[in-house]
């Protein structure tokens, strides 16, 4: 298991840290369509001893998951990405069928241990995270959609070594403000990988979207074992309808038996602390992506996986 970061922003000074506590690999958001730009990125990012091994968020694709005008030209652009990713030595993409296209919060300012910051979700409350104010997609369309999408770009996957990782629904919930949404469950992220079967056609296991609708997070992970490409290993307090981000050792799961069980199913691949709690100093100018939450995240997880290899 390799630990990975998201950093934002992309600096000199996170990757020396990123470096200096053990991290191997790093999570780039998308970089666009420029080839040269990728290898720039890569090669400085290389100079700190670590490699690219996944490109996550923010990839163009609500025409694509709503089959709106632009759908042909979203899947053009991704095919490209993919391309670029090959000849940049990159191995994951991580994408989401959210129809808002990312995760939705209705504050990040929960208040967790000693007062540092996070988000946290209520269904009855407004979401401070973008919304998609575009015509409703059903359950239906969205599954075709998604079927659609993986027929055009998987080829390509294959071709280039390049899995793609899907990133269940987060909150996980079937509808939110009254469109549906299909991602919220294991049963279908299994669904999901067996549409199109392909090598390439993966999951980003994302735990705390997974402890929201109370399964067995061990056994999830047994489950869906064979198809996991990329894990983010963090947790939350609460449910689906009403939660709270927490601090990795202060939530409502294992994290210890957890990490034993990605090590007994053989996953490999790069595993990144996802979203950690603001803490005292830092702006929240980036909730949940902000340093200090991190550093402590990496030391907790490298604490864990010596201890079970022990």
């Amino acid at each position: 298991m390799k630990i990975a970061l998201f950093l934002t922003p992309l600096s000199d000074h996170f990757l020396k840290l990123a470096s200096q506590i053990g991290v191997t690999d790093i999570v780039m958001p998308y970089p666009g369509l420029d080839l040269d730009t990728l290898l720039d990125q890569c090669q400085r990012i290389s100079a700190f001893d670590l490699k690219v091994s996944v490109i996550e968020r923010h990839v163009p694709h609500d025409k694509i998951v709503h089959a709106r005008p632009g759908r042909e030209e979203q899947i053009e652009d991704i095919k490209t990405l993919i391309q670029n990713m090959e000849k940049a030595g990159i191995e994951t993409l991580c994408y989401n069928w959210m129809p808002d296209e990312d995760w939705m919060r209705t504050s990040f300012e929960a208040k967790e241990r000693g007062g540092a910051l996070v988000s946290s979700f209520d269904i009855e409350k407004q979401p401070v995270t973008p919304v998609d104010q575009g015509e409703m997609t059903s359950a239906d369309e969205l599954w075709e959609n998604l079927e659609y999408f993986l027929k055009a770009v998987l080829p390509i996957a294959e071709k280039a070594g390049v899995n793609l990782a899907l990133h269940p629904d987060d909150p996980p919930l079937s509808a939110l403000r009254g469109q549906d949404r299909i991602i919220h469950s294991i049963e279908a992220l299994e669904r999901a990988v067996t549409l199109v079967p392909s090598p390439a056609n993966g999951i980003c296991f994302c735990q705390g979207t997974m402890a929201m609708t109370d399964i067995d997070i061990n056994e999830g992970i047994r489950r869906l074992a064979p198809y996991i490409k990329f894990v983010h290993f963090r947790d939350i307090r609460g449910t689906a309808e009403h939660f709270q981000e927490t601090f990795h050792d202060n939530g409502k799961t294992n994290m210890v038996s957890a990490m034993r069980t990605y090590l007994q199913t053989g996953f490999s691949g790069p595993m990144r602390p996802d979203h950690v709690p603001t803490l005292d100093g830092e702006t929240n100018e980036n909730p949940g992506y902000e340093m200090q939450g991190r550093l402590y995240a990496v030391g907790y997880m490298k604490g864990i996986m010596q201890a079970i290899k022990a």
